[in-house]
């Protein structure tokens, strides 16, 4: 994949199905009254808009002639996870973490992803990423996970991860342990998308004090370091509220 294909052609995407906001009118308000009540771990007021879902979602639209699985981390009410469940193929495996408990449950409900293309498994883990069993190198999911799919199992690979989770809001050390662990998860030559808020660190500096503004400024550092390795390209989508900028990259080895 190359930078420009962040940009996807407007044949290599299906249409949405259901309005531009999601199957649900009632996402939005979940989505702040959960922003409202824990920003800590949600990390924005509303859901990504078209343009930057569907940025997230070009790796698996950009894939062998096989099938493939895909981890989302940090769903929310599911723009991106129903962006997913519509493009790919039978025989793909796609599992959706989401430690928010009223996000998981929406997502359990969605229609659009029940109604998704026979062959397609689904999974979903109502925990965070770190809990995983194939985070600890464990052979296979536990009780808190649900799903029709093997995906995972036996310390399993993915071949796209795709990422929602809001890192500047979280310690450097705990940044640096999860980019570490999608670098464990991807398959060798996987690929990995996730996002960041335009003018984010300014603002922080300028409502959270000089402390809070630091630890925002040591992980941009952090995540800037690990594209220089990893990146292939970044695209900025002004079309977003807030704007964003979605950044690709790919783990090191021969993608099969």
């Amino acid at each position: 994949m190359t930078t420009g294909q962040l940009h996807p052609r407007p044949d290599s995407l299906p249409p949405q199905r259901g309005s531009r906001l999601s199957p649900y009118g009632g996402d939005r308000l979940l989505f702040l009254a959960e922003a409202l009540r824990t920003f800590q771990d949600t990390g924005a007021l509303a859901p990504s808009g078209p343009d930057l879902v569907n940025a997230l979602a070009v790796p698996a639209t950009s894939r062998p002639n096989r099938p493939i699985s895909v981890l989302e981390v940090g769903a929310g009410t599911g723009v991106v996870t129903r962006r997913l469940a519509q493009v790919l193929r039978p025989g793909d495996r796609l599992h959706v973490v989401e430690a928010n408990p009223r996000f998981a449950e929406r997502l359990r409900e969605d229609p659009v992803l029940a109604g998704r293309r026979p062959g397609v498994g689904l999974r979903l883990s109502a925990c965070r990423v770190e809990e995983l069993p194939e985070a600890a190198g464990a052979p296979g999911p536990d009780g808190g996970e649900e799903g029709d799919g093997d995906h995972g199992k036996g310390g399993g690979r993915y071949d796209v991860i795709v990422s929602g989770l809001p890192f500047t809001n979280f310690e450097p050390a705990v940044v640096r342990d999860i980019l570490d662990l999608y670098l464990r998860l991807l398959a060798p030559g996987g690929e990995l998308t996730y996002f960041g808020y335009l003018g984010t660190t300014m603002a922080r500096t300028l409502t959270s004090g000089p402390r809070r503004g630091a630890r925002h400024r040591a992980v941009v550092r952090l995540l800037r370091r690990f594209e220089a390795t990893y990146g292939l390209g970044e695209r900025t989508v002004w079309r977003n509220l807030p704007p964003a900028r979605a950044y690709l990259l790919r783990s090191p080895g021969p993608y099969a």
